[in-house]
């Protein structure tokens, strides 16, 4: 977990941001009422990887800032969109101009960054990770989710986990001990689901010898502290239960049999 100073220069920090709403390039095309279902096109996410990018932008949310209360505050998703996924697409397309000309082609699209992941600088692996888990994030949460899964990808939670209840405990407790910064995810990886997790933007996509389980992901948890902090403080047992009642499992189902 981050240091109590830094915990304290968060909270200051955040108190100085200003309300307004910045909304960047929508990779979906509609921005929906809260009070609707949002489910992703098919398309979504072959297009948020391989989508040829001259600089790469700041998609909109499918839903307003306020659409997932009481769950995850309107605050916290202003600041972490506007302002943190803003962050890591802004620094990406920075980092793009500083590489080498035999490599920069390789950063065309995130399917490339990650495919090639060891040729790149730090930054690129910090801010393309982070632009391509936010974006997905966004797309996995909707006002009025949770539940269970059903389809297909509940009968493959329930035949590789025992049932939705184990499912949750496992992914639940991969969040929760994931240490200081990272992500939870469920991912499909040699033709199975597997949960897992990674530190700070890293993810299941990445051709890196660290990543434990590569392989497409189903669904995911952002466990930064600028995800729940201002909500729930070091609580991130109580954000986590909190997930459930706004997970898309009808996105993760469209990830799953894509």
């Amino acid at each position: 977990m981050e240091n109590n100073s830094s915990r304290r220069d968060f909270i200051k920090k955040t108190a100085l941001l200003s309300t307004g709403i910045f909304m960047g390039t929508s990779i979906i095309n509609s921005t929906l009422a809260a009070n609707k279902s949002v489910s992703v096109p098919s398309f979504f996410h072959d297009n948020l990887l391989n989508a040829q990018e001259a600089t790469y932008s700041l998609p909109k949310l499918p839903y307003s800032y306020d659409a997932l209360e009481p769950h995850i505050d309107k605050l916290t998703m202003e600041i972490h969109h506007s302002k943190h996924h803003q962050a890591y697409v802004t620094n990406l397309n920075k980092a793009i101009e500083t590489l080498d000309k035999g490599i920069v082609d390789k950063a065309k699209n995130l399917s490339s960054i990650f495919e090639n992941m060891s040729l790149f600088p730090e930054a690129i692996r910090n801010n393309g990770g982070g632009h391509y888990n936010h974006s997905l994030f966004w797309n996995l949460m909707k006002p009025n989710g949770g539940g269970e899964p059903k389809g297909k990808l509940g009968e493959a939670i329930n035949a590789t986990f025992g049932s939705f209840d184990a499912f949750k405990k496992q992914f639940a407790d991969a969040a929760a001990k994931r240490f200081g910064s990272g992500w939870a995810w469920l991912v499909v990886s040699n033709g199975k689901l597997t949960i897992t997790s990674t530190p700070n933007q890293d993810n299941p996509l990445m051709n890196l010898p660290t990543i434990v389980a590569k392989g497409k992901p189903v669904l995911a948890l952002d466990v930064w502290e600028h995800a729940y902090y201002l909500k729930n403080q070091n609580r991130r047992a109580d954000y986590i239960a909190s997930f459930w009642n706004v997970v898309n499992w009808e996105a993760a189902e469209a990830l799953f049999i894509s």
